[in-house]
C-alpha cells in the first residue's frame, strides 16, 4: 500500500516548500540582524559578488573568480545569440556531447538540461528566455555539495557542510517496467510526471534483474536526488582544500561549491575536482536535508551557519563594508521575476 504523497511531504520536511521550513527561524534571523544592525546584514558577507549572492546573481561573474585548475569549461550564451555560432564555440572550447545547459541566473536547479545532441541543445536555445551556459559534462562518480566559510581575519577557512547527492535511479528485477520501478519508489514517485515527459515510451522497458538504472542526470533536490550527510569527510585537509580553492576570489567568505570529484582520495589532495558552480549566502548546508536527519538538527545546524554569516557581515562593516539598503534588495527580487 503506498502511502499518499501528501503525508510524504507533512512528516518530511525535505519536501516542505522553503518559507514553511524557514518560518519558524524567523526570530532569529532578526536576531542576528540585531547584531549586524542591519536586516540586510547577508549582502555584506560577500563583498565580492552581486548583493553577497543572496538572489539573482550570474553565475558567470563568480565563476570567472575560480581557478581554471578546479573550474568545470563554460560558455556564456547571452539571449538572442545566433543558434549556428554555437557548434564553433562548442569546437573551439573542445566540448562534446553531453554538455550541460542551465541558466545564467538559476534557481535550485530549475531549467538545468543535459544535452545529448545538436538537435536538444537547439530545442533548449530556442526555448531559453535568458541569458545561459554550456557547461562541460563531468563524468567523475563522486557530486558533492561544500559549504565553505572564511572569518575576514583568518587564513585558513572552514567547511561546515558536506552534502552526498544521490541520484534518482531505480534498481530492476528483469519482471518489473522502468514506471513500475518508480510507483514503487516514494523518492521516484515525486518525479512521475517529468519522467513520463522525459522518457515517453521508454517507462515501459523492463529492467534486468540487479541493474541500476539512472533516471536523472541533475544533483538537484527539486529532481529527485537525495542528500546524504557526509560530514564524517571533514577534517583539517579539507579546510586547506577548499581554502586553495577560493584564494584566488577576492571578497568571497561564505559559499557552497557544487562540485564532482574523481575520488575522495583525490578531493583530500585537492585535485581531479570539478566546480559546476559556487553559491553566496544565500547557500544551505545541504547536509540537513539527509531523510535521517531530525528537524531539530536541521535548525541547530542552520542557525550555526546564519551567526557565522552574520560574524563575518559584522566584520566587514567594521572595515568599511556597507549592507544594501533594503529596496535594492526587492528591486533585485522584483527584477528576477520581471
Amino acid at each position: 500500500m503506498r502511502i499518499p504523497l501528501f503525508l510524504v511531504k507533512v512528516f518530511n520536511y525535505e519536501y516542505w516548500p522553503w518559507w514553511l521550513f524557514y518560518l519558524p527561524m524567523t526570530p532569529y534571523w532578526i536576531y542576528q540582524a540585531i547584531r549586524a544592525k542591519s536586516l540586510t546584514f547577508f549582502t555584506a558577507v560577500n563583498p565580492g559578488i552581486e548583493a553577497g549572492g543572496f538572489y539573482g546573481e550570474h553565475k558567470t561573474e563568480i565563476m570567472k573568480h575560480i581557478s581554471p585548475e578546479y573550474l568545470a569549461k563554460t560558455i556564456f550564451i547571452p539571449l538572442g545569440a545566433v543558434f549556428n555560432e554555437l557548434p564553433k564555440l562548442l569546437i573551439n572550447n573542445e566540448l562534446g556531447y553531453p554538455i550541460i545547459a542551465k541558466p545564467n541566473v538559476g534557481e535550485r536547479g530549475t531549467s538545468v538540461s543535459k544535452i545529448h545532441s545538436e538537435d536538444e541543445l537547439r530545442q533548449y536555445h530556442e526555448s531559453a528566455n535568458a541569458d545561459y551556459l554550456i557547461q562541460e559534462f563531468i563524468t567523475y562518480p563522486i557530486e558533492l555539495g561544500v559549504l565553505f566559510s572564511r572569518m575576514p581575519n583568518e587564513k585558513i577557512g572552514k567547511v561546515s557542510s558536506v552534502t552526498l547527492k544521490e541520484f534518482l535511479s531505480v534498481t530492476g528485477d528483469g519482471k518489473s517496467t522502468i514506471e513500475e520501478l518508480v510507483l514503487q519508489n516514494t523518492r521516484a514517485r515525486f518525479q512521475l510526471e517529468s519522467l513520463q515527459k522525459r522518457l515517453g515510451s521508454k517507462m515501459q522497458e523492463i529492467v534486468p534483474f540487479g541493474e541500476n538504472r539512472l533516471l536523472e542526470p541533475i544533483g538537484n533536490h527539486c529532481r529527485g536526488t537525495k542528500f546524504v550527510n557526509a560530514n564524517h569527510l571533514i577534517n583539517s585537509q579539507l579546510h586547506e582544500v577548499f581554502t586553495r580553492v577560493s584564494e584566488g576570489f577576492d571578497g568571497f567568505f561564505y559559499g557552497r561549491f557544487d562540485m564532482k570529484v574523481a575520488s575522495i582520495e583525490d578531493l583530500y589532495e585537492g585535485k581531479n575536482i570539478r566546480v559546476m558552480e559556487l553559491n553566496g549566502v544565500s547557500s544551505d548546508p545541504g547536509h540537513i536535508y539527509d531523510p535521517r536527519y531530525y528537524l531539530w538538527q536541521a535548525y541547530r545546524d542552520l542557525m550555526w551557519h546564519w551567526k557565522r554569516a552574520a560574524n563575518i557581515s559584522i566584520m566587514n562593516q567594521k572595515s568599511g563594508i556597507k549592507p544594501l539598503p533594503f529596496g535594492d534588495i526587492l528591486a533585485i527580487v522584483k527584477g528576477h521575476f520581471g
